[in-house]
């Protein structure tokens, strides 16, 4: 048998080398952009609102407008600082308080179109412009600096999610491995194999469907952790391994 492979081989050799040569520049044209290609893909699971999601959306984020600013001039004004993680194409402008001062990262330069044509709607934000940069790699932004954090399917991609939990006011909806088993066991293994496999990853730029944040929520120091399991609202059946979320707000 491996006589017949070999000689196979031999016969065949400039076939399997210009095979291997095309896989590789394809390869290479794949990963090189990959971060503009994601930008796309995110912005077009997102162009058009879900008003269920953003029902749920709006009861979460709003007591951002009770929080008061730790900054004498904002707190005189009345506004707070708020800090998004991960910000994408920017699909949370709806529920931020009027008036608000924005900070925005992402570690992907490719949103910036995305995300400058959303904030254009939303002209009562004093949003920033991106900066790139990795969530739990933060360092251009100093602690007690912002008011309140927010994260909206961050966590999944992130490498070090220990460094996310360093701020005072965290606003978080995750989605996160299958919660109830005797209902959905099929979920949490489709949930198990599109991460191993790597499929999920490749395509959504690290995130892995079976990974469940709380416990490094729950072990970061808060001093309370307000947190609700549900099932989102997405309409997309591409996305019914990503329905079993969190949302909450933590506090230290």
């Amino acid at each position: 048998m491996l006589y017949s492979i070999l000689a196979w081989l031999s016969n065949n050799f400039i076939t399997v080398l210009a095979v291997l040569v095309v896989l590789w520049i394809v390869q290479k044209i794949v990963f090189a952009t990959q971060d503009r290609w994601f930008a796309y893909v995110m912005h077009f699971c997102t162009k058009d609102e879900f008003p269920k999601l953003e029902e749920v959306k709006k009861d979460h984020f709003a007591s951002l407008k009770d929080h008061v600013s730790h900054d004498p001039e904002l707190r005189k004004k009345k506004v707070i600082k708020i800090l998004e993680i991960g910000v994408g194409t920017g699909v949370n402008f709806a529920h931020y308080p009027d008036g608000c001062r924005l900070v925005v990262v992402d570690p992907n330069p490719h949103f910036k179109e995305y995300y400058d044509n959303n904030r254009k709607k939303f002209p009562n934000i004093h949003s920033e412009d991106v900066l790139v940069a990795k969530g739990d790699d933060m360092h251009m932004i100093a602690d007690g600096s912002v008011d309140a954090v927010v994260i909206t399917l961050v966590l999944c991609s992130v490498d070090n999610i220990d460094k996310i939990l360093r701020w005072q006011v965290l606003y978080f909806m995750e989605h996160v491995q299958e919660f109830d088993l005797k209902k959905y066991s099929l979920r949490k293994n489709l949930q198990d194999f599109f991460t191993w496999c790597g499929l999920w990853p490749f395509i959504f730029d690290g995130c892995c469907l079976n990974r469940d944040p709380m416990p490094a929520i729950e072990g970061a120091g808060f001093s309370k952790v307000e947190v609700d399991h549900y099932y989102a609202p997405v309409p997309n059946f591409l996305f019914w391994v990503e329905m079993p979320n969190v949302k909450g707000v933590a506090t230290k």
